[in-house]
């Protein structure tokens, strides 16, 4: 077994993009010259890898960064979070970074610079680099993400995904679609290629489950992707609102309101790590799920992705005051899906990030 810093196997392994976060005081299209705005870090991989961290689980980032100027308090933060970033690798690239701006609402602008980013470097040859760790891990986190910033990357995803499988570890997938980034044949060919491996398959709905299965109806979404072969499904259907379904019951989940809200961005990736790391450490997923909602819940009252990592204290203090889930009937007859997920045409893409 590969050791980390504290001795034994990682509990959980994180595999994707790692980004610096510029966020913006005021809406975009009002930015003016003079505009204040901060920096901080995030990108889904780490603001999954932090939450889990937070949760209780040995976490490790399983990333390429750049060699610029800001690998080196990017990397800084990541390991102030508790992550392990000892196996992170550098390209010759500058970092992806993204230019954020939300209210108080929840409304969020985004703009992004990823072409021939680090991130977008990730490839096979990384991950049998990172094999032993794969291996020996309890738990990987992956998404739609990283299998969309290149060739390779998806690749790397794949590769990654088929080993934890192999060695008997949980995959998490959140297929995270982002139409800047890839179109929907893509999405949906990844997405049916990594489903039957997960564990866990964590989504959106309406945004990924009308891009992905061709429904906005959260019911019919998860069992969709559980006819591509996902063990469990939760589908994040707007405030208050989350689906589990693992196949033999479903149920909608209380998820609690923040009563300060600031900023979501990164709330879905707090859910995700939180979830992982309570599987890996042995919850049974019912429990897992409202830790997870829990933190994502109190994660909204920080700026940026990881603006807010409650403690797993804070979060299973919040977890207790929620009531039990309520079952949902028996599942009726599957509706047929309008194309079967990979057979559709690709969505005409909205615009390359730069």
């Amino acid at each position: 077994m590969t050791a980390s810093r504290e001795g034994g196997r990682y509990d959980v392994l994180v595999l994707g993009e790692v980004l610096v976060e510029v966020h913006a005081d005021v809406p975009l299209r009002e930015a003016a010259d003079g505009s204040a705005a901060r920096i901080s870090y995030s990108g889904d991989a780490l603001n999954a890898a932090a939450a889990a961290a937070a949760a209780g689980a040995r976490t490790a980032l399983l990333a390429v960064v750049g060699e610029d100027e800001l690998s080196v308090p990017l990397l800084r933060r990541a390991a102030e979070l508790g992550v392990d970033v000892s196996h992170v690798h550098r390209a010759p690239h500058p970092n992806g970074a993204y230019l954020l701006s939300a209210d108080t609402g929840g409304e969020r602008e985004f703009v992004y610079w990823r072409t021939r980013s680090a991130g977008s470097t990730l490839s096979p040859a990384h991950v049998e680099a990172w094999r032993e760790l794969l291996t020996a891990a309890g738990a990987l986190v992956t998404g739609g993400i990283a299998g969309a910033l290149s060739p390779t990357s998806r690749a790397a995803v794949l590769e990654a995904v088929r080993t934890v499988h192999g060695a008997g570890g949980h995959v998490t997938y959140d297929p995270n679609f982002r139409p800047r980034l890839t179109g929907r044949a893509e999405a949906r060919s990844l997405l049916a290629a990594v489903a039957p491996l997960t564990g866990l398959l964590k989504t959106s709905c309406p945004a990924d489950a009308l891009a992905l299965v061709d429904t906005d109806d959260p019911r019919t979404a998860a069992a969709r992707y559980r006819a591509l072969g996902a063990r469990a499904v939760a589908v994040t259907a707007g405030a208050g609102r989350l689906l589990l379904d693992e196949g033999t019951a479903a149920a909608h989940h209380a998820v609690p309101v923040n009563p300060d809200p600031v900023d979501a961005t990164g709330a879905g990736d707090c859910f995700t790590g939180t979830v992982t790391a309570r599987l890996a450490l042995g919850d049974p997923l019912a429990e897992a799920v409202a830790h997870g909602v829990a933190a994502a819940s109190l994660s909204v009252s920080g700026r940026g992705g990881t603006g807010r990592v409650p403690s797993f204290a804070q979060t299973a203090a919040l977890a207790a005051t929620l009531g039990p889930p309520t079952p949902l009937p028996p599942r009726p007859p599957l509706p047929p899906s309008a194309s079967p997920p990979g057979s559709s045409p690709a969505a005409p893409r909205t615009g390359a990030d730069r």
